[in-house]
């Protein structure tokens, strides 16, 4: 795999995945929790280095490690359809958390199966209201 989508790979773990209450990651960060979680051993330059490719043959362990920190396949590193995968997946999750979505079911969690079939019923009036497809999620027509 070529050194740049490697590290267009890394990026995009940065950027993409990250608690839904702040922005990414920085290297230092990434670096400390994976030494705390008891992960390889990274410098924080050593990863600007990876993200930068100006490094690009990390170990198998370095792999492990970030896609353990990370929360994807190791194979997402170095294969074109896992990478390509995983990505569409985490696109998903974005426009999940962009959109509200999550605290919308965050709030929901724990209500009776009633009170479910009710919120849902009362999105699909304001989905209906606003003109967006009903079954899609997404919005526009079908």
């Amino acid at each position: 795999m070529p050194a740049d989508a490697f590290s267009e790979r890394l990026n995009r773990l940065f950027e993409m995945v990250h608690p839904p209450d702040r922005g990414p990651y920085t290297n230092q960060e990434v670096a400390a929790l994976l030494r705390e979680r008891g992960g390889p051993t990274l410098s924080h330059v050593y990863l600007w280095q990876l993200r930068t490719g100006r490094r690009d043959n990390p170990t198998r362990r370095h792999l492990e490690g970030l896609a353990e920190f990370f929360g994807v396949p190791v194979a997402y590193f170095f294969d074109e359809d896992t990478a390509l995968r995983v990505s569409e997946e985490l696109a998903f999750v974005r426009r999940m958390r962009e959109s509200g979505v999550q605290r919308v079911a965050a709030r929901a969690a724990g209500l009776s199966p009633r009170s479910m079939e009710q919120v849902l019923a009362t999105i699909e009036h304001i989905r209906e209201r606003e003109g967006l497809d009903a079954g899609s999620g997404e919005g526009g027509s079908a």
